[in-house]
């Protein structure tokens, strides 16, 4: 175990969905304060951080998608007992901060403002399940063809939503989830996909079996998911 020379925990491990990065980082400094531990944390497409982990990467503390850590929880690879929920999110629309708000109530108004999008600015289509959605909707309104050429796709929310605040184009879009929008400066949300597009994703967290610090990976997980916390997950995106 790596710890200080006082032997408290000098490191905590995250490995977590590109979602819950602005939570951990709101709950580092309280974390710090009270374990003494300083957080190393890595986030990203589930997809990907899954692979990560499994590929070797240390980690104390993994937030993914419930079905995922529950599958992981059958495997040993999690404590089951530990496994807690943060709550679910809904993949939203963004612009850059200061544009106008575009329609996006219904079908036909998210087809229309998607097809006069500059570019449409989306975490990975194969390994981020907001990116694989935005695929979907596309598909279903007929469209993938007309905007495929404006598509600008990333590793994650986080970033796809640091680069559209950054465009230089005036009107394009950006497709994640409402997590990495509101925490994400430089860009606004316009809202949620709507009811007939909704993607709501349950995220979890939970301490590894293979944790080098379990008992302060246990309490940042109690930290996250506890219900003193709600206000700061619901501000940032989560709903219960």
């Amino acid at each position: 175990m790596n710890t200080d020379a006082r032997g408290a925990v000098a490191e905590l491990h995250v490995l977590g969905a590109g979602a819950a990065k602005g939570l951990v980082a709101a709950l580092e400094a309280a974390h710090h304060a009270e374990t003494g531990a300083t957080l190393r944390g890595e986030f990203g497409a589930v997809g990907a951080i899954r692979e990560k982990w499994l590929s070797g990467a240390r980690c104390d503390v993994i937030i993914l998608t419930a079905p995922m850590l529950e599958g992981m929880a059958r495997e040993g690879r999690v404590d089951a007992t530990t496994v807690a929920s943060l709550g679910r999110v809904r993949t939203g629309v963004a612009v850059r901060a200061g544009e106008p708000l575009p329609a996006i109530d219904d079908r036909d108004a998210l087809r229309r403002t998607l097809l006069a999008a500059a570019a449409l600015y989306l975490p990975d289509t194969e390994r981020s399940t907001a990116g694989r959605h935005c695929v979907e909707v596309l598909r279903a309104l007929r469209i993938y063809d007309d905007v495929g050429g404006r598509m600008r796709t990333f590793p994650n929310g986080a970033t796809a939503m640091r680069e559209l605040g950054g465009a230089r184009e005036p009107g394009s879009i950006g497709c994640t989830q409402i997590t990495e929008i509101l925490y994400t400066p430089g860009v606004a949300l316009v809202g949620p996909l709507p009811a007939e597009f909704e993607l709501a994703t349950v995220y979890a967290a939970a301490v590894a079996t293979t944790a080098q610090a379990p008992a302060a990976a246990l309490r940042f997980v109690e930290m996250l998911t506890a219900p003193e916390s709600y206000d700061l997950r619901r501000r940032g995106g989560f709903e219960a």
